[in-house]
């Protein structure tokens, strides 16, 4: 197997474990009415629809995969309740495809952008992103841009030491902007591939945060022109629609691209995640489950859906699907 390979099954596993809340308050509650109805009435819905929104899949998601049940049930002329299970798992993924997610920014010269609020994991995200791609073979350089929030610069450097990648910046109370463009100047003169920036989030004053990444995108917009622009948001998965509010906010600031979701590891909220792609329209595209660098990777919802309803048999299948 692949040390990819090998790190994905580690992921899946991780992930299995990590919704363990969140599929105990769903699956459970969602078998209970798949065995305790024996026809499938407007009632039968309702209770699937209570679930979902409890399990924190949100209004706008679950009212669409309500919908989207109700019809394949009637195409295929179903009766028995039991048998809504696999429609209801597919009507699911199907909520949580966005098409082929974007990583663009891999493949050509560009700067992502990373905020969030202080205690989300963002620093540490952008850390382990930086890992991931310099593992990839990318040359990869860090501005340390969150200059507001002590110690985020000594962080950031540890992480950089870990990844074997060069940081700028890093002085607590230096303006943001000027750090992004020692950081943009280096990047040019390495030749780095991502130009990786740590930026502040700071939502309860949100004109200071405006001005400040307007001020950041002018000198992206004058001093790398070429690069292509990422802006990802980072979220703490265990605040449920907490975090769905935060990426609203975050999304008056700034043109968001993607989510990375953190926390997802002993959390009964895992089903923020298909609200926030289903009310925003805006793709998770990283999603977190614990502390090492391996902890953080790309979001399938396929083997998020897999993993929030799994069994001990689809673990066994899905895991060798994982190996192949």
């Amino acid at each position: 197997m692949s040390g990819e390979g090998k790190e994905k099954k580690g992921f899946f596993k991780r992930l299995v474990q990590g919704l363990t809340k969140t599929r105990d308050q769903i699956v459970s509650g969602i078998d209970s009415i798949f065995s305790g109805f024996s026809s499938i009435d407007e009632e039968f819905y309702e209770e699937i629809e209570e679930i979902l929104i409890m399990g924190d899949l949100g209004v706008h998601a679950t009212t669409e995969i309500i919908e989207n049940l109700k019809v394949k049930v009637k195409e295929q002329h179903i009766k028995e309740p039991a048998q809504c299970k696999e429609l209801l798992i597919s009507s699911i993924k199907e909520q949580m495809d966005v098409g082929e997610t974007a990583y663009r920014f891999e493949d050509e010269k560009s700067v992502v952008l990373v905020i969030g609020v202080n205690g989300v994991g963002k620093t540490t995200s952008v850390g382990k992103l930086a890992g991931k791609l310099k593992d990839q073979g990318k040359k990869v350089v860090l501005a340390a841009a969150d200059t507001f929030r002590a110690a985020a610069g000594e962080q950031l450097s540890e992480w950089a030491n870990r990844a074997g990648v060069e940081m700028i910046g890093g002085q607590e109370g230096a303006d943001p902007a000027a750090v992004v463009y020692d950081a943009v100047a280096a990047a040019k003169a390495r030749n780095a591939d991502v130009l990786l920036c740590d930026t502040a989030g700071r939502l309860h004053n949100k004109k200071n945060l405006m001005e400040e990444l307007k001020k950041i995108h002018r000198i992206l917009e004058k001093e790398y022109k070429e690069a292509f622009r990422e802006t990802l948001v980072v979220l703490d998965g265990t605040t449920g629609q907490n975090a769905l509010a935060q990426a609203k906010q975050f999304s008056e600031v700034a043109e968001i691209s993607g989510i990375i979701l953190t926390k997802m590891d002993g959390t009964a909220k895992g089903g923020i995640a298909v609200a926030i792609q289903s009310e925003l329209g805006i793709p998770v595209k990283y999603i977190g489950v614990g502390e090492t660098i391996d902890d953080l990777q790309k979001f399938d919802s396929e083997q998020f859906v897999n993993a929030l309803f799994s069994t001990k048999e689809n673990l066994e299948e899905e895991e060798n699907h994982v190996d192949s």
